[in-house]
């Protein structure tokens, strides 16, 4: 009978992607807040409808998820494989 450790699915690799994964989401939610006015009552359609907000901000947004799912999918190489002879 075989002694087989039982490990727990995530490795030390698995939280630094995640980790950085939740690091490009906070970047992309940070971008998409962008300046704020002065007054409550001015409206600056240029600031709220800026390409950072709009395009770049959900592009980011998006490979932070991907990060993510990729850190959360990712199987951890055995180190040692055991040869049958």
């Amino acid at each position: 009978m075989e002694n087989k450790k039982h490990l727990f699915g995530f490795r030390p690799e698995n939280y630094k992607l995640l980790l950085i994964g939740l690091g490009i989401n906070i970047l992309g939610f940070i971008l998409m807040i962008g300046g704020g006015a002065k007054n409550a009552n001015d409206f600056n359609e240029n600031e709220i409808f800026s390409s950072v907000r709009i395009t770049l901000s959900p592009m980011v947004i998006i490979a932070g998820y991907l990060v993510i799912m990729y850190a959360i999918m990712r199987k951890p190489k055995p180190k040692n494989e055991l040869k049958n002879d």
